[in-house]
Parts: structure tokens; sequence; C-alpha cells
């Protein structure tokens, strides 16, 4: 550090610590908001969606089924794509209030509250408590946080986790941190905890953010820095918390030690060589197999953290302007958050990207914005009108939509006013192109709260000045996340089977057939807790598996189906409208018994049903012939 900087320190630029009665205060306030948004929106109705959403939830308590917590599976058929923490988490939950849907939520609802926390009491010791409450305020009550923790992902969970970890490494080299070696454990600790959420990404961004501090700020090689760091025990730790179960995992699906970098179908080379060689190294060259994902283009990539950092990212050219220089408390804090986010932006400059995997800078982002709010000043005063003139604009738009459709039928459910973009389906928000003005008629609910929130916000931010205009922001988005709610329960057959699933559960015994890929109707899986034969089902996420020794054989072909549908034993399938014309001209429509439809997708059976049960096993209408 040179004489300049030393001088400063020792001037105070750096920012006292709060008191515990402040942080105390400040937390309080950003748990009553993040648990309105996180409690009150998603343990809570809709059901669990098709894909990813509902697979996660079936893997738990697969797990906890079978007692084997170190191999997840899907239809019995090895899943050896991503670590294990977020099932076990899911799985604890369900022992311990039963196998329900929300129960499944709540382990990404306490992680989306915890990030929160973490990033009110960052901010409060880095720059103050009144910047530490905006940035608990802006990441808790943000678009982007609200959409991906809607689906069962750890994103969330390893977002809080990097947070620590570079929380942790600040305070391991202040000089006047008491408890040094109790932070560098806490930092060592949350990245082991990260490697068992999304594996190497969890410790490159907390790293690579790190040593480019390091490197910039001429610290790289310094001894002192190193010996506070403890990075041997660090590792110990790191290893104490991650090896066991990369270990277990490598040791029940051998082979150990293959190192091809060739990825093809009908290959398979044990645990190991997936997980690390095709799902890390393969997949950020694009070179991985089965290549079931979309990458998001680069400058969308990146523009599109306005949108999920919205309301709050109206700040963010007041926050550019804030001193980077890393001086004091403060200024170290600011200048690492410019190095995390840069180095996770670039990261996936070079890799494939979808919307949600930049999730990790938010807290870094939510910092800087929550220190400029702090600091006030001219940009401030135009970031609050701006947002204003949008919001209003915003809740003009909602409040014309509901005009135009007041008076629209909307009969069935909404699967009936969408328009099927299908090769958007491998990006997260893929659906959301499915959208058209007559599915607004559907919404109309959703729509007037939207609009009222917004109004509120545009209002709030118009004729009120600093604290009060911001709480009135943070208070328009927990109202708007309640009708993002609203309006997914209105899509709820669209997104998931679970009418489906209920009508299955209530028909006769039978053997399940599943048309297609697993993940398209994974919510039957869950809601009925079977297995299922699948038809022409053998890609994507469950291909490499499928190879697996032991592997049990559920993927039938087209002939396969049509002798098991023609046999006496009665038989049900699930499918998608699209696909009928394909079965009827194997079968006939005559044998195709319509038990339930719903959002676009249909229950069939080989049999006959009770007048009393569903559609009563009638043929498809000549309409659908």
């Amino acid at each position: 550090m040179d004489e300049k900087m030393e001088s400063a320190v020792r001037a105070g630029s750096h920012t006292r610590p709060a008191s515990g009665r402040n942080l105390l205060r400040i937390c309080l306030i950003v748990l009553a908001f993040a648990s309105a948004v996180y409690i009150g929106c998603m343990v809570s109705p809709p059901s669990l969606m098709d894909d990813v959403d509902a697979v996660q939830a079936q893997i738990a308590r697969n797990m906890l089924a079978s007692g084997d917590w170190v191999t997840a599976r899907l239809d019995g058929i090895p899943y050896l794509e991503k670590p294990p923490l977020l099932y076990w988490l899911i799985a604890i939950a369900y022992r311990i209030l039963g196998e329900a849907d929300w129960v499944a939520r709540i382990p990404g609802a306490l992680s989306a509250i915890a990030l929160a926390l973490v990033t009110a009491a960052f901010g409060v010791w880095a720059f103050g408590r009144q910047a530490g409450l905006y940035a608990g305020l802006c990441i808790s009550t943000c678009v982007g946080l609200f959409l991906f923790t809607r689906i069962l992902i750890p994103d969330c969970m390893l977002t809080a986790c990097i947070a620590l970890a570079l929380w942790a490494f600040l305070r391991v080299i202040d000089e006047e941190e008491p408890r040094p070696r109790l932070w560098a454990f806490l930092g060592a600790a949350s990245l082991g905890v990260s490697l068992l959420l999304k594996s190497l990404i969890g410790i490159v961004f907390p790293i690579g953010a790190v040593i480019v501090y390091l490197a910039i700020t001429r610290q790289l090689f310094d001894l002192d820095i190193w010996r506070r760091l403890r990075p041997f025990s660090g590792l110990a730790t790191v290893l104490v918390i991650a090896a066991p179960w990369h270990i277990l995992a490598t040791l029940r699906n051998p082979p150990y030690f293959d190192f091809t970098m060739h990825s093809a179908p009908g290959e398979y080379h044990g645990f190991l060589w997936f997980f690390f060689i095709n799902e890390q190294l393969l997949r950020f060259l694009n070179l991985r197999y089965p290549r079931d994902y979309n990458t998001v283009p680069r400058v969308v990539f990146w523009s599109l953290n306005l949108v999920w950092l919205f309301p709050w990212s109206v700040y963010l050219p007041a926050a550019a302007r804030l001193n980077f220089r890393p001086i004091g408390r403060a200024g170290r804090t600011r200048f690492l958050a410019l190095c995390w986010i840069g180095f996770v932006l670039v990261f996936f400059t070079f890799s494939t990207t979808q919307e949600y995997y930049s999730m990790p800078i938010y807290p870094a982002l939510a910092l800087l914005i929550g220190a400029a709010m702090a600091e006030g000043g001219s940009w401030i005063r135009w970031g609050t009108r701006v947002l204003s003139v949008i919001l209003f604009v915003a809740a003009a738009a909602a409040g014309s939509i509901w005009f135009l459709v007041r008076r629209l039928p909307a009969p069935g459910d909404i699967s009936q006013a969408l328009a099927r973009h299908p090769s958007l389906y491998t990006l997260s928000l893929g659906h959301m192109a499915d959208l058209t003005l007559e599915s607004f008629a559907y919404l109309r609910l959703p729509l007037l709260i939207a609009a009222a929130a917004l109004l509120i916000g545009a209002v709030g931010a118009l004729w009120t000045r600093g604290r009060v205009a911001f709480l009135s922001t943070a208070l328009m988005g927990v109202l708007f996340f309640q009708a993002a709610r609203l309006a997914l329960v209105v899509f709820d057959p669209y997104m998931s089977s679970r009418p489906l699933a209920n009508a299955l559960l209530s028909a006769p015994p039978g053997k399940l057939i599943v048309d297609h890929h697993y993940y398209t109707f994974s919510s039957v899986f869950f809601y009925t807790n079977r297995t299922a034969l699948l038809v022409n089902g053998r890609f994507h996420n469950l291909v490499y598996g499928s190879y697996a020794p032991g592997a049990p054989d559920v993927f039938i072909d087209d002939q396969q189906w049509k002798s098991l549908w023609q046999s006496p034993e009665r038989c049900y399938l699930v499918l998608t409208q699209q696909a009928l014309p394909r079965l009827e001209a194997l079968v006939g429509s005559d044998s195709l018994l319509v038990v339930e439809r719903s959002g676009g997708k249909l229950l069939l059976t080989n049999q006959t049903l009770p007048s009393s049960l569903a559609a009563g096993g009638q043929s498809l209408p000549a309409s659908q012939e």
C-alpha cells in the first residue's frame, strides 16, 4: 500500500462499523420485505412446473425413498449432471414436513431471504446502515431474483455463498478485523458448500474475483495477505466439506479414470469424466453432448441485467460515478464489486449462457446501487424521476391491456390462447414468447393488481424523496410479485401437468407411459410418484445415465408402444396434443380414449373407464381425428 493510501486510512477514510442495534434494525426491515416476497409468493401455489422444477423435487424424493444420497436418479436412470446439496436440502425438508410441492420450495425461499440478509449486512459493514438497507431492499425486490427462484435451481444458494465468501475475503484482509481466523474459515466453508451446489464455478467465481482484485491492487504476491487468508487450512476446509461426496460418487459410478475429450451418444465413461470433463470443460467450450441447452447472445446477456435488477437498475448510472479507488473499507468493497461483476460477465462471454447465469453478480450490483442511493445527489434524483416515468408508462400499459381484453372470452385454460415456440424452450424464459393479446383475457385480475402496484411505485417515486421513495418502490415490488404469482396460477395447466396427474391418481391401476422426454411431463412423475416407460425418450438429460451398468430399460420405440397399447393390460399415455397424429397412425383414434385434457396435453388410456371418471374413457372426437 503506498503512502497516500496509508495516510487516507489513518485519516479515517474507512467506514465505521454500525452498532449491533442498527444492524439488527436494518436486517429486520430487509427480512420483512424478503419474507413478503419469498415466503408469501414461493411457498404457495402454483404447482411445480414441468421441466427442471419438478425434476429437482422428484430427485430429492427418490433419494429419500431409496436411501441412496450419493447418486441422483430419474425414473431409475442415474442422473450425474449436478452436485447434490439442493437435493439433500429438499429431502431433509420432506423428512420434516412431508413430501409436498410447497415443501420443495422452502430451501429456495430461505436461501433468497438469506441472500438478502447477507447483502444487507455486507452493505452495513462496508458503507453504513443506510447503504446496507438499500442494498438489501434492492436484492429482495428485484425482478431477476424473483423470476429465477420460482424454479428449483441452486443458483440463489450459490449466490449467497459467493457473497459471503467475498465478504469474508475483505474482512480477512482488513487489518482492523478482530477475528480474521473466523472469517477465513467462513470464506473457505462457503467455497466448499458452493462446490456442492454448482460444482467448479462455485469456487472459480469468488477466487477469480479475488485474484483480479489482488493483481490490480498489486497485492497478489504480498505474503502478509496470504498469511491472513490461510490458503492451506482453507483448502483443507473445502476438501472436508466437498470431497466425500465426489469420492463416493466416483467409486459408485465407475470407471474411475477416463480423460477422453470425446463426447458422443452411446458412450459411458463413469461419473468422474461426465461430471468434470463433459459437464464443466466441454460445456464451457460448447462441445458437450447431449447439447440440451441454448445460449443467450452476449450483448443480450449483458444488457438483460438492467431488467433483472429493475426497478433499482435506474440508479446504476449513479453507482458508476462512485469512487472505486481501493482506499478504506468502502473503497475496497466498491472495487471488489467491480472485479466481481467483471470476472463473471467476462467468463460467460466465452461460454454458453442462460438468462439466470449472471445471478452471482446481483449482490455486487446491489451493493453499488445501495452505496449510491445512500450518498444521494442529482443522479439519484434523476434516477427516481426516470423510474416514475417508466412506472407510469408500465401502469398505463397494464391498464390498457386490461381494457382491451376486459370482454374477451376466456374459455377453458390459457393454453388455448397461446402461440407455441418450441425452439425457444431451451432458454429459461422461452415460454414468454408464447404470450398473445388474447392470452391476457385469462390474466385480468393479475393485470389489475400489477397496474395498481406500478401506480403506487410511480406516485411514490414522483411525490416523495429519499427513504420514503425507496420504501414505496420496494412495496411496489412486493405487490407486483403477488400479481405475478397469481398469473403463474393461471398458467398452471400450461406449465404443469398436475391435472393429468390428479386424473391418473383417481383412475384404475395401469402401466404408465410417457411420450417423448421425461422433462416434458416431469410434474406427472412428481404428483403421482411413479415411474414410467418413455416412448422415444432417450435423449437430452437421460442419455448418458441410460448407458450406465444396471440402468433400467425404460425406453421404448413406437412399435413397442403399439404392442403394449394393443395388449390386454390397461395402459395410460401422457402426451402433447401435437403428438396425436403420429399415434393415431399407429393404432387408430378409436383406441385412444381420453381420460383428461389440460393445457394442450392429454392423458389417454386403451381401455374404457367407469363413466364417473373424467371423460369416461371416450374416444377422441371427430375434430381431432
